[in-house]
C-alpha cells in the first residue's frame, strides 16, 4: 500500500486550497482515511477523517465548516478542500490509512502514511 499525497502549495490567508491523496496496491473503499499536520516544532496533529462504510467525516474543532473531506472509491483518492486558510494552518500535510475505524483522530491506529505536502499560508 501507498500513499501519495499533494496539492499543497502557497495561498494566502483567506484562501482556499485542495490536497488530495492518492492511495495504491490495494482498493481504497475498505480504509478508513485520515489528514494530519505538523507545524515545525509541533507535533503531528489530527484534521478530519473519513470512514470507509458509511463516509462519516470527522474533523477537528479548528476546522469545521472550513474543510470538507471526501472520498472517490473509483479514482482510489482522498480530498481535503480548505476553505478560509489561516497562518496558523502552515504545515506539512499528511494522508494515513487505517483497517480500524476508532479514535480516527489518533495517529498510532494509522498503518499507512504518505509522505506529506507542504502548505504555507501567507498573512
Amino acid at each position: 500500500v501507498q500513499l501519495q499525497a499533494y496539492g499543497g502549495g502557497l495561498v494566502q490567508a483567506g484562501g482556499p486550497l485542495r490536497l488530495s491523496c492518492e492511495f495504491s496496491g490495494r482498493s481504497i473503499s475498505i480504509y478508513h482515511m485520515g489528514w494530519f499536520r505538523q507545524a515545525p516544532g509541533k507535533e503531528r496533529e489530527f484534521v478530519a477523517a473519513i470512514r470507509w462504510n458509511d463516509d462519516a467525516t470527522f474533523y477537528t474543532n479548528s476546522v469545521k465548516g472550513r474543510f470538507t473531506l471526501s472520498r472517490d472509491n473509483a479514482e482510489n483518492t482522498v480530498y481535503l478542500q480548505m476553505n478560509s486558510l489561516k497562518p496558523e494552518e502552515t504545515a506539512v500535510y499528511y494522508c494515513a490509512a487505517t483497517r480500524t475505524g476508532l479514535d480516527l483522530y489518533l495517529t498510532r491506529m494509522y498503518e499507512y502514511w504518505g509522505q506529506g505536502t507542504k502548505v504555507t499560508v501567507s498573512s
